[in-house]
């Protein structure tokens, strides 16, 4: 349905691509992947038709319907309200029922007889048969399920659409596009501007498209979940890999290992061919073989190797010691002029804990952050911070805080003289600050490069308690999971916005949910409280235990045998909800312990396999069970990582209820 042949285009030195050939078919789900500044969003804009290349050639297949998103907002025509500006997704059926009624009063006035009657007759045929082809007669409903599914509430129908901030006119651009059904969605990070229950539609909303798919995402887990090819552009070319992103992660390790090796003889033979040429150059009797040499060394094809390959690490540096308890949060609430945004809120926080806080976008998640930072006063409520905790604070304005006089290199430098050039450089490099980028001038970086500046520094911060507001919005993913690994190590307290699924599940073991102007624990991971919500939004509301109230007027007798039975009915209530919180980590920790068995039990059984000498003579051989050893110690850690905290989590749920058994 699409293909790009011959694709080239070149920047003062840098080949963006290099004769890039590649072809679309009905129905693919491509990933499209590679670094920042790779070219990703250049080759959707060609797919598109929106930027025209000099060298290559681009065909579609006649008739493609095509809807593409990019990362910029476009211009709305004053006048319309957001509901009128979605229907204009059905702009060719609108205009054939324009074209209908006009047909139509025609009729009414033309005689019978009148040799342009039955002219009409056969257009009013035509037009009913297309529209009735069409989803005009669904329109309304279709335009109601897409607002609401991108989180816009009934009451936004009738507001101008202009009136609207940048990301939700962003989301008005993608539901026109959804609308519109095309044959071909080319989507360039469609979920920027989401929240985790609209990107949770939206997700499920495209696993049900027919037509084809290209798609930029630093979401991880949204890749993995819609995509089943994967396009990677590294070095100016585009590889092809059969799977989602975490298929193309395996196979990209084990072509790099061919790869590397390759690389490696490759240049063993140029350092040879040039120490031939070095000390056979001035004897006349080896000049025939010197030019020959020289020769081979020109029609050589270099093998390149990719610019991820080298992977970046760090840690936070050690957090201070704090109080057990580091965060405590009581009846707090706040409103912006007549519009509450929560009310009486509570939260603590333990030494160690790693909360998220969910909630749809207006809920009040930046707003919480942001008061806890001391940024931002509450308006009631006590908030009380335990023994020598100390804050480290990531918001989007912290960019604009950045001293322009100073090089991204000077700027980390400032909050931490303890850290070595070494690990400086390691986690600005984190942050795609590489080489000779670490001196340049904060003044001259882009809105997006500063917010890596202040992201970095923050994290360079000594502090035991990290208050973080969408860290991972000009982040790739490589970048983002450097990151999640830190955050996982880290010893002290974390707070993180973010609709980053991939990225905070693996290392909170809270949520906060903001809805509504209230707040709601879950003492889990995101994928558990997905689970949990979801559950109770489909019906089944998990029990609560509440303490029955006195009912005045009963003799003293009735009232000792009434509270005796609601005593034993709260009890049993307890030891019910008691095994509803149990039973799931239960199951976690038995399935954890089953996979650690057999984990283990590769893992020897790999182990004495490769101290085999004679393994090393296969390549091959010696490549699969390297890649094999590798994926399995990562999943043995994980593995090991869920046990830990499944039990930890056990432990709380049984001191929890025998606090509340001895109360």
């Amino acid at each position: 349905m699409l293909a790009i042949n011959q694709l080239s285009i070149q920047f003062g030195l840098k080949h963006l691509f290099k004769n890039v050939s590649v072809r679309l078919h009905p129905g693919e789900k491509i990933g499209l992947v590679g670094v920042n500044g790779s070219g990703k969003s250049t080759l959707l804009k060609i797919m598109a038709g929106v930027k025209q290349v000099d060298d290559g050639i681009l065909t579609r297949s006649k008739n493609i319907s095509l809807g593409y998103l990019p990362q910029e907002i476009a211009s709305f025509a004053p006048g319309r309200t957001l509901f009128e500006e979605a229907k204009t997704a059905f702009a060719e059926a609108l205009a054939l029922q324009k074209e209908l009624d006009q047909v139509n009063q025609a009729l009414g006035r033309v005689p019978q007889e009148d040799p342009g009657f039955a002219d009409l007759l056969h257009r009013q045929g035509d037009l009913q048969h297309r529209l009735d082809q069409s989803d005009i007669f669904t329109m309304e409903s279709q335009v109601e399920r897409i607002l609401l599914g991108l989180g816009f509430s009934p009451s936004d129908f009738g507001k101008d659409s202009i009136s609207f901030s940048g990301g939700w006119l962003m989301r008005l651009m993608l539901a026109k596009i959804l609308l519109a059904k095309p044959d071909l969605l080319l989507l360039d990070e469609p979920t920027n501007h989401l929240d985790i229950e609209s990107l949770t539609w939206l997700e499920e909303f495209l696993k049900n498209h027919r037509g084809a798919m290209v798609m930029i995402s630093h979401d991880r887990a949204f890749l993995d979940n819609l995509t089943t090819v994967t396009w990677e552009i590294s070095l100016g070319e585009l590889t092809i890999y059969k799977g989602n992103y975490s298929k193309y992660l395996v196979d990209k390790a084990n072509r790099m290992i061919i790869k590397r090796a390759a690389y490696e003889n490759q240049q063993a033979m140029i350092e040879q061919t040039m120490k031939f040429v070095d000390r056979f150059r001035s004897k006349a009797t080896k000049a025939t073989q010197v030019q020959s040499r020289l020769k081979q060394l020109d029609k050589i094809e270099l093998i390149e190797l990719d610019e991820t390959e080298s992977t970046i690490a760090f840690r936070f540096p050690p957090s201070p010691a704090s109080g057990r308890t580091v965060l405590e949060v009581e009846k707090m609430s706040k409103q912006f002029g007549q519009q509450p945004v929560f009310r009486d809120l509570s939260l603590t926080l333990q030494r160690g804990e790693k909360l998220a806080v969910l909630g749809v976008n207006g809920a009040g998640k930046s707003t919480l952050v942001k008061i806890l930072a001391g940024l931002v006063p509450p308006d009631s409520g006590a908030i009380r911070f335990g023994h020598n905790v100390t804050i480290s604070y990531f918001g989007q304005h912290q960019a604009q805080e950045l001293d322009p006089r100073y090089t991204v290199l000077e700027t980390l430098n400032q909050v931490n003289n303890e850290l070595s050039v070494t690990q400086t450089r390691s986690l600005l490099g984190a942050f795609l600050f590489r080489g000779d980028e670490v001196d340049k001038k904060v003044g001259v970086l882009s809105g997006g490069e500063k917010s890596r500046v202040a992201l970095a520094k923050m994290i360079a911060t000594p502090a035991n308690l990290l208050i973080l507001d969408e860290p991972t919005n000009h982040l790739d993913i490589q970048s983002q999971e450097v990151l999640q690994e830190a955050m996982r190590q880290y010893d002290g307290s974390i707070i993180v916005v973010s609709h980053n699924r991939y990225f905070a599940n693996s290392f909170v073991g809270k949520v906060l949910e903001i809805k509504g102007g209230h707040g709601t624990i879950f003492d889990g991971n995101i994928d558990y409280y997905l689970h949990k919500t979801h559950a109770e939004a489909a019906g089944q509301p998990p029990k609560t235990t509440a303490t029955p109230k006195p009912e005045p007027g009963l003799p003293a007798a009735e009232k000792q045998v009434k509270k005796g039975k609601e005593l034993r009915k709260v009890q049993a209530e307890m030891r019910q909800q008691k095994t509803r919180e149990v039973a799931p980590l239960k199951k976690i920790i038995d399935r954890c312990e089953k996979e650690i068995e057999q984990l283990e039990g590769r893992k020897a059984q790999l182990e004495q396999e490769m101290a085999d000498p004679a393994l090393y003579q296969d390549q091959e051989r010696f490549a699969e069970l390297n890649n094999e050893y590798t994926a399995l110690s990562r999943k043995l850690k994980k593995s090991y990582t869920d046990w830990e905290q499944a039990q930890a989590r056990m432990e709380e749920v049984e001191a929890r209820y025998t606090e509340e058994g001895e109360d």
